[in-house]
């Protein structure tokens, strides 16, 4: 089933879409001070949104992260529609733009490959994109969390 995506650049439609998604997916969202941040610093980044109807099931934002790279910052899909193509869907219209910008690369940051099962399926879904291996940054969120970057050439 295809699903409708957006470019979104209202900022009260940003922090609705936002709000939405991140507030159902608290097993990856889970700490209320973080989660508001992310919706917070959606308002002024390219934000994309899936709909099913009216109702927003996944977005994704991009942030520039130098000159010549964009990151994918954030994205998140309601759970009980993964495995439906919204992610690739997201990514790729993310893709594309950061691409009409002139971005070189995209990067994106996730829990290292082995430390949560969740984390795992997200660390597959990010190499099935085509990101390669960057770099794992032991303690730049903490411990328990091992910071694994991808990148890819635009």
């Amino acid at each position: 089933m295809e699903y409708r995506v957006q470019e979104i650049t209202a900022v009260d439609e940003k922090i609705r879409c936002s709000r939405f998604v991140l507030e159902r997916l608290t097993d990856w969202f889970g700490i209320a001070e973080s989660r508001e941040a992310y919706i917070q610093d959606s308002t002024d980044k390219v934000f994309f949104c899936s709909f099913d109807g009216e109702q927003p099931v996944g977005f994704l934002y991009l942030k520039e992260t130098g000159k010549d790279t964009e990151e994918l910052a954030v994205m998140g899909v309601l759970k009980e529609y993964h495995r439906c193509g919204i992610g690739r869907q997201l990514f790729q219209a993310a893709r594309q733009r950061a691409q009409q910008m002139g971005y070189s690369f995209m990067q994106v940051k996730t829990v290292q490959m082995g430390k949560y099962d969740d984390y795992d399926k997200t660390n597959l879904f990010y190499l099935s994109l085509g990101f390669k291996e960057l770099e794992v940054f032991p303690t730049l969120w903490d411990e328990a969390n091992p910071c694994q970057i991808y990148a890819m050439a635009l």
